[in-house]
């Protein structure tokens, strides 16, 4: 079960925000009963890209067994 403050990777693209599957955020807000949450998106550097309210559906919990991977980010201006 998904809980705040817990990482988990997008199982797709959101493209309006510039994201793509896999990349990874925080949950800062589990919404009652866990039907949706908020993803916080950042980069390395802490700067927040994406604040994004996602269905579980969207996201998946990391695996323990799972690495870390990069790509270049570019700001959507909207």
């Amino acid at each position: 079960m998904i809980k705040e403050l817990d990482c988990v990777a997008l199982k797709v693209a959101l493209p309006e925000y510039g994201l793509a599957a896999g990349d990874v955020g925080a949950v800062v807000h589990a919404f009652k009963e866990g039907h949706a949450f908020m993803v916080e998106f950042t980069t390395f550097e802490g700067r927040t890209v994406a604040l994004v309210k996602v269905s579980p559906a969207q996201v998946r919990p990391l695996a323990a067994n799972e690495i870390h991977h990069t790509r270049p980010f570019d700001m959507v201006v909207g």
